[in-house]
């Protein structure tokens, strides 16, 4: 189903791809990318002749109905590995056990370690868990990926998906072996993150913000409630006057 699936979105979008020589014909390596869209985990995998897997929460695997086994086949088809992420810790240590086996099996193991989608198109801080401590325990390189103007096709509350072409910058890999077994420290951890981020940025050319994405969303969650409450008191103090 990979191969079908990854043909049609070529097909339909026909993705830029650059640096795909970047990407071993063999051997583990982990896929390091930006994250701007829901579709980003389906045109990675569609360009590379090599099987990604990603995570993905387990409720698309498990999702009852003829809907929700349709979603499943989907899922499965494009690599994607199911985690129960009930609890904050439980989700990433799972993630990481995920992550260290598809390595130990000699697959490529993709990651967005900013945790979350980009809210507004800029590139957030990334987390100093899954991604490093998968390549410090491994030893597997690490290889930073941008996604380009994937958010345009489906922006967030939009079905129906704009055709336009999307760009993949692959970078080179990036050898951490030097801090092998060391993933027991943060401040290691936090090292190689932030590097790994850096060269994502660059390949990207977004606008780095130094705190996490997961922050921004509720900073800008906060100032719409902000706005809708503002406007409703202006609303009522106009009628007040009337």
């Amino acid at each position: 189903m990979k191969f079908s699936i990854g043909g049609s979105l070529k097909l339909a979008f026909r993705p830029w791809v650059e640096g795909l020589e970047n990407i071993p014909a063999e051997g583990p390596a982990i896929l390091a990318s930006n994250h701007l869209s829901f579709s980003d985990s389906f045109f990675l995998p569609a360009v590379l002749d090599r099987k990604v897997t990603f995570i993905a929460k387990a409720e698309y695997f498990t999702s009852p109905g003829v809907k929700g086994k349709l979603t499943a086949a989907f899922f499965k088809g494009v690599g994607q590995l199911p985690v129960d992420r009930s609890g904050a810790r439980g989700a990433g240590e799972a993630a990481i056990k995920s992550g260290i086996d598809v390595i130990e099996r000699g697959e490529l193991f993709g990651i967005y370690p900013e945790g979350t989608r980009s809210p507004d198109g800029r590139l957030y801080r990334g987390k100093p868990g899954g991604l490093a401590r998968v390549a410090l325990a491994t030893g597997a390189p690490v290889i930073p990926v941008a996604m380009i103007d994937t958010e345009k096709i489906q922006p967030p509350g939009k079905v129906v998906p704009k055709l336009m072409r999307p760009g993949i910058r692959i970078g080179k890999p990036l050898d951490f072996s030097r801090y092998h077994g060391m993933d027991g420290d943060r401040f290691i951890l936090r090292s190689v993150t932030d590097e790994v981020m850096y060269e994502i940025m660059k390949l990207s050319g977004q606008e780095y913000v130094d705190i996490y994405a997961t922050a921004a969303k509720r900073q800008i969650a906060d100032a719409e409630k902000a706005a809708k409450a503002d406007s409703k008191a202006e609303h009522k103090a106009d009628k007040s006057t009337e």
